[in-house]
């Protein structure tokens, strides 16, 4: 059972990676918590995801007042766990949080050009491709109901 974690000092170091071919994808838990650090003024929300017991990934999504909506910024599964269903178990548990928090009515996030793993998991959530780009990343959004 897929269940989220807030990073705290006891799991922020569990040496949770991407593969090689994906890591010009998806940024390391290093990256993932330094940006949660960055963003922490702005209501940042660092997850460890776990199946069980078993750490199988992190996320994160923080406030992103500019555009009055939350930004979904990141989000992996270990190399060893992928194509077990445990990012998009995660994604459901994480935007059913937003809705619940209620200070945005819209999520926004972005994938890298060529990461169809990533687009087809983000429509399947229902989330839509806005036409914009954020330097290499394609931004999509999702309406929260």
């Amino acid at each position: 059972m897929i269940k989220l974690i807030a990073v705290n000092p006891d799991n922020w170091r569990l040496g949770l990676k991407v593969s090689e071919t994906q890591k010009s994808f998806v940024s390391d838990s290093m990256k993932l918590l330094a940006r949660a650090y960055a963003y922490r003024n702005s209501r940042s929300n660092a997850f460890v995801i776990y199946n069980d017991t078993t750490p199988v990934g992190m996320a994160l999504y923080y406030d992103c007042e500019e555009i009055n909506a939350y930004d979904f910024s990141q989000l992996f599964i270990d190399e060893r766990y992928q194509g077990n269903g445990f990012g998009i178990e995660a994604a459901r548990q994480i935007l059913e949080l937003m809705k619940s928090d209620g200070k945005y009515d819209k999520v926004v996030l972005c994938y890298i050009d060529g990461n169809e793993a990533a687009r087809n998991m983000y429509e399947k959530l229902g989330f839509r491709l806005t036409g914009e780009y954020d330097g290499n990343e394609i931004v999509m959004e999702k309406v929260l109901r």
